[in-house]
């Protein structure tokens, strides 16, 4: 009797050190968003080469005297980004802690450790090589694609540290079928249309226009800077992409009976419907700053939920609706009845 609740008592105290877990894992994704907007707002506002061509050292100092408004933006970023890294260090030190040997949350938190490291190696190169401020070449493009990327892989790793913290359910993707080529196109496509959205925003940063009928003369002209001509390709993306992100919510939705992925379904339809109509907003208006940066948060939330839905659709049972003959009960969900519902 005795031994039962010991085990019922280690059972719970383990289970409150996860729930904690969950919630710090939580919180450095919440911070990691952050950081990535207010680097987006470094870029925005021409402040990349506030501290110079040094790093880690800002101007060649720790503390810059005299500094400019730049280098205070810059300055301020990678304070933030350091407060960040000791944050994932605490979530690797805390996944070790708390989770037992070959568990998926020690993995993730593994993954956000290499990507940060990643991360803060290739925001260095930037500074380094000068690809910042009004840096115009090709160069800096597809420095700015390998640093979206990572970015979105470590987003990816902290929402996956955090989800498997409380839900121990691993994917079956072998099992998943034709449900995992639709999550694994929905994810790649999103990576193409956030590089797409990075360019994108950089050729309106570095060639902005006056008005709308100036922007369109650009785009279509050849004598324009790639960055420009550019531009036409992010919404034709966003639509293909959308397609993509449609497809493998309806089909989550119609092969997983759990709730929580018909919820999570639901919610990333909305989520990239709201960054659509947000996306066009910032075309009529010229890319204002603010505006931006919600297209950036929510581009952010949908490859967040994205994710979720992968790990918990990949992890749900599957419905009869995979195996192609009736229920037992008589019912079939359909995609259209469980996202509306």
């Amino acid at each position: 009797m005795e031994s039962t609740l010991d085990a019922v008592r280690a059972a719970g105290s383990h289970g409150g050190r996860a729930s904690r877990y969950a919630t710090f894992a939580w919180t450095a994704l919440g911070a990691n968003l952050a950081v990535i907007l207010w680097g987006a707002f470094v870029r925005a506002s021409g402040s990349g080469a506030g501290c110079g061509s040094h790093w880690p050292l800002c101007n060649g100092e720790v503390v810059p005297r005299s500094p400019s408004a730049a280098t205070l933006i810059e300055l301020a970023h990678r304070v933030s980004s350091g407060l960040a890294l000791l944050l994932v260090a605490g979530l690797i030190v805390g996944a070790w802690r708390v989770f037992p040997r070959g568990h998926l949350v020690r993995r993730s938190a593994a993954a956000v450790g290499i990507f940060m490291v990643l991360e803060a190696l290739i925001g260095a190169g930037l500074v380094l090589l000068e690809l910042v401020a009004g840096n115009t070449t090709v160069a800096r493009a597809w420095w700015m694609a390998g640093h979206l990327v990572n970015t979105f892989l470590l987003v990816a790793a902290l929402t996956l540290t955090a989800w498997w913290a409380t839900h121990e359910a691993p994917p079956r993707v072998r099992e998943a079928g034709s449900l995992a080529v639709a999550l694994g196109l929905a994810l790649a496509g999103m990576l193409v249309l956030g590089v797409s959205g990075a360019v994108t925003a950089l050729g309106d940063t570095l060639f902005p226009v006056a008005t709308l009928a100036e922007g369109e003369a650009l785009t279509f002209s050849g004598a324009a800077h790639v960055f420009v001509r550019l531009r036409l390709w992010h919404p034709v993306l966003a639509c293909v992409v959308g397609g993509l992100i449609v497809a493998a919510a309806l089909h989550a939705a119609r092969t997983r009976r759990e709730a929580t992925v018909s919820l999570v379904a639901r919610a990333l339809v909305g989520v990239f419907g709201l960054n659509l109509a947000v996306g066009a907003l910032n075309v009529w208006w010229l890319a204002p700053l603010p505006v931006q940066l919600v297209h950036l948060l929510l581009a952010d939330l949908v490859w967040i939920t994205l994710v979720v839905l992968a790990a918990s659709a990949l992890a749900a049972r599957v419905t009869v609706a995979d195996r192609g003959h009736a229920p037992e009960d008589g019912v079939m969900i359909t995609a259209e009845e469980d996202l509306a519902s």
